[in-house]
């Protein structure tokens, strides 16, 4: 038996395994980070050195990774995805790897291991291209792009399913609140990660369809796969085109 997106229907109650190592890593990156600045609470805080100009933090990991566009456009590429992995105190982390628990569990289980670490991932990088896009200055870091992302693939596997996503919808809405009302929250990040997200999802469940793939499972399950690498290049060049033109512009 296979669910919606093609993944095997396992017996029992699967233990979504991608959703605990991906919390995992949150968890063991933070602690880095809580080490090297020697603050659970305060693990990302910086200054701007007044000689150079170039912002420090007490984590040297905090530093590497954190989302700067301008930093990414010098060629420090490691930050759009390395950002989503990095949170801002421990009242960050908590908020996020809750709604990582709550979301990521069931999404995993329908699209399955694979494709749902690649649909987070993409999510995370979609986070990252649109705060390159629309925040150039300050510093961006958290996994809530990558979590918004869940939430859209959720909405498009219930259209799949024909039930309503009213619900998803609603906590989509209260975010996006929380995101214009909150001082400090990237809702660009936010809704970047929404669209590559629902885009990916839409890929794998949709395409298939809308390709002609019929009852052909192996043809769907290529087309599927096609579809995400598609959303991916898109994603990733639209951060590469992004860069090109910062570069353009401040002369790096």
């Amino acid at each position: 038996m296979r669910t919606v997106a093609g993944a095997p229907v396992r017996a029992g109650l699967p233990t979504p395994v991608v959703t605990y190592a991906l919390m995992a890593i949150n968890v063991a990156v933070f602690l880095i980070t809580a080490l090297q600045a020697q603050s659970v609470m305060d693990n990302g805080r910086g200054f701007v050195n007044p000689l150079s100009g170039a912002a420090v933090f007490d984590s040297d990991l905090f530093g590497r990774w954190v989302l700067s566009p301008l930093d990414v456009a010098d060629g420090d590429w490691m930050r759009v995805l390395g950002s989503g992995f990095l949170h801002f105190g421990l009242v960050h982390l908590a908020v996020n790897m809750f709604a990582l628990y709550i979301l990521g569990r069931d999404t995993e289980l329908v699209l399955g291991r694979s494709r749902y670490v690649c649909v987070y991932l993409i999510s995370l990088l979609g986070g990252s291209a649109s705060v390159m896009a629309f925040e150039n200055g300050g510093f961006t870091a958290g996994a809530s792009g990558a979590i918004f992302g869940i939430m859209g693939a959720q909405a498009v596997i219930l259209l799949k399913l024909r039930r309503s996503p009213a619900p998803v919808i609603g906590v989509i809405a209260i975010n996006v609140i929380i995101s214009v009302t909150v001082p400090g929250i990237s809702l660009f990040g936010h809704m970047g990660g929404l669209v590559a997200g629902a885009a990916a999802a839409a890929a794998l469940l949709y395409a298939p369809q809308w390709l002609g793939a019929g009852q052909d499972r192996a043809k769907a399950v290529r087309i599927g796969w096609i579809g995400l690498a598609v959303v991916a290049i898109v994603t990733l060049g639209l951060i590469a085109v992004r860069a090109a033109q910062l570069r353009s512009e401040y002369g790096l």
